[in-house]
């Protein structure tokens, strides 16, 4: 495999010996705009060069806001080819938030994509220099298609050194306020060298990039594409998502557990749980329906199929295995760059985040929090050396806020995080993480939230799936009280749940209570909801509709 110093590098080097293979595909109405090689190295030249036009200072720092789309990949490669830094903003962001990142980060410009609330969001971009995308209906400061028509495209462009700063991400921040993570571009040739190594992903890799690209876990796929010379297919709406990825086919496919969920839940939908096992216990016809299903996900050719981000429920994978979809679950975070642990077709273990893969050095604390050193871990947090001190120790291991544990094999179990234990009023600690996957096994349930601050043992907060909101609060009520007294046993008797509330609302990034990676985020949820605790508790029932 060619080696690059650089996700530019890797790009310019398919540019010039293949410039006429696709490498970005964009949906609009129905049709596939594509870009070539050659057409997307012009594009980004020329937004490169109005970039430049600017006189801004070096190495200055030009935001990008977009859903994934094609110009949200040749915007970054244009603040590539101008020698800036790119601050890459959730596309769901509030206007308070968005503006928050700007000043924090002193983004100098802004490139303004595909948006599905503008309007909302516009007022937290301060006086900076803006540059919208008139396609997606955005008129902003200047329009891309104007710089695109008159603007000369750069020339002579500088090939960054592999320890340069090359963007700065934003967590997005399950406790507290984000922070900038700071990456050098050779962080993320690391990262994608090392998921090819260890998954052998095909040289035309075809990707279907669909998570937000504001998260490093995305960004790493997208990048194995310029490294591999693929090309990178996107999708047009949440409506037509299915029939794109159908359509697509990729080798890769990365989601979050919440997704696996729901994926599971629209089969079920045509294929009742009774149906489907009853087929695939015939011989042949299982074939059949196996094949069906893959090709109806768009998983077909998929050499690697993969779930991180949260833990996903073991029953979940083992159902999945049915159908002859083998999803490997990993381990890592935007401070590492993604490369920490991960399981492989050859060593794979359900329930656990996997070996630790290659060129990462691991060690548990005494507090059993797993530390990691590798290759691509970040240069630190952005403007802010204290933080940054805090989560490097002595020998420069990453502190990664998890808890951990190694079986005898080398597999490891993630048991929890640090910060989110909480004390019962009777004095007992409890990690709320594993309690919450054992309850994920309800396909009732969409998030969890395990609190018991101040009472005497822990309850549930949750939500709803799609098939729960279709029962009885009866059927509901039973289906919960049959989870809880399943689990329970399995418990101490310190963890043992004693009552579940169901939410009135889903907890979402727009209400602030989920992550845009749609991790709960447990300090805002229990700022709303902590007063409620204790009479929440006294209540003569199980489960409780809030």
């Amino acid at each position: 495999m060619q080696k690059f110093n650089s996700p530019l590098e890797a790009f310019l080097y398919w540019e010039t010996n293949t410039p006429n293979k696709v490498f970005l595909r964009q949906p609009i109405q129905g049709k596939i705009k594509e870009y070539t090689f050659a057409q997307a190295g012009l594009e980004a030249r020329k937004i490169g060069a109005h970039l430049k036009s600017l006189n801004l200072p070096e190495q200055s720092h030009i935001a990008l806001i977009s859903k994934n789309c094609a110009h949200w990949v040749l915007a970054d490669i244009a603040i590539m080819m101008a020698d800036f830094i790119s601050i890459p903003i959730y596309p769901t962001l509030n206007a308070d938030s968005i503006h928050q990142i700007l000043i924090h980060s002193e983004s100098k410009a802004i490139i303004i994509g595909k948006l599905d609330d503008f309007e909302s969001q516009k007022s937290g971009i301060p006086d900076i220099h803006n540059i919208s995308i008139g396609l997606y209906n955005q008129a902003t400061g200047i329009l891309w298609e104007n710089i695109i028509s008159k603007e000369p495209a750069l020339v002579n462009l500088n090939l960054p050194k592999k320890e340069k700063l090359h963007t700065i991400i934003y967590t997005s921040g399950t406790t507290g306020v984000p922070k900038g993570v700071m990456h050098s571009a050779g962080s993320f040739m690391e990262s994608s060298n090392t998921l090819n190594r260890h998954f052998e992903l095909p040289k035309n890799l075809k990707l279907f990039s669909y998570l937000p690209l504001a998260h490093v876990a995305e960004r790493v796929l997208v990048n194995a594409g310029f490294v591999l010379g693929g090309n990178i297919t996107f999708a047009e709406s949440l409506d037509t998502f299915a029939k794109e990825l159908e359509a697509t086919q990729p080798h890769l496919f990365f989601a979050v557990p919440r997704i696996w969920t729901k994926f599971r839940e629209k089969i079920l939908e045509s294929i009742p749980q009774k149906k489907l096992s009853i087929l695939l216990n015939i011989p042949v016809v299982n074939t059949f329906v196996k094949r069906k299903l893959k090709q109806k996900l768009g998983l077909s050719e998929a050499v690697f199929i993969a779930s991180a981000a949260a833990p996903i429920a073991s029953s979940l994978v083992k159902w999945y295995q049915k159908i002859d979809i083998k999803i490997l679950q990993g381990y890592g975070m935007t401070e590492d760059c993604c490369v920490s642990h991960f399981n492989t077709h050859e060593y794979n273990k359900i329930g656990t985040v996997g070996k630790t893969l290659h060129g990462v050095k691991v060690k548990l604390s005494e507090e059993s929090e797993i530390c990691v050193k590798n290759n691509c871990l970040m240069l630190g947090y952005f403007k802010n050396p204290e933080e940054t001190a805090k989560v490097f120790d002595a020998e420069g291991y990453l502190k990664t806020g998890d808890k951990g544990e190694f079986d005898h094999d080398g597999f490891l179990t993630i048991t929890g995080r640090v910060k989110d234990q909480f004390k019962t009023d009777k004095g007992k600690y409890i990690s709320p993480s594993h309690i919450e996957l054992l309850l994920s096994h309800n396909t009732d349930l969409e998030q969890i939230c395990i609190v018991g601050t101040g009472i005497p043992q822990p309850i549930a907060l949750i939500t709803l799936s799609e098939l729960g909101k279709s029962k009885s609060k009866r059927d509901l009520s039973q289906s919960l009280l049959e989870s809880i007294k399943s689990i329970n046993p399995t418990l101490e008797k310190h963890e043992r749940l004693e009552k579940v509330v169901i939410m009135k609302e889903d907890w979402t990034v727009a209400n602030g209570l989920a992550t845009p990676s749609l991790k709960v985020k447990r300090n805002n949820i229990e700022k709303i909801h902590q007063d409620y605790y204790k009479s929440w508790f006294e209540m003569k029932d199980f489960v409780i509709f809030e």
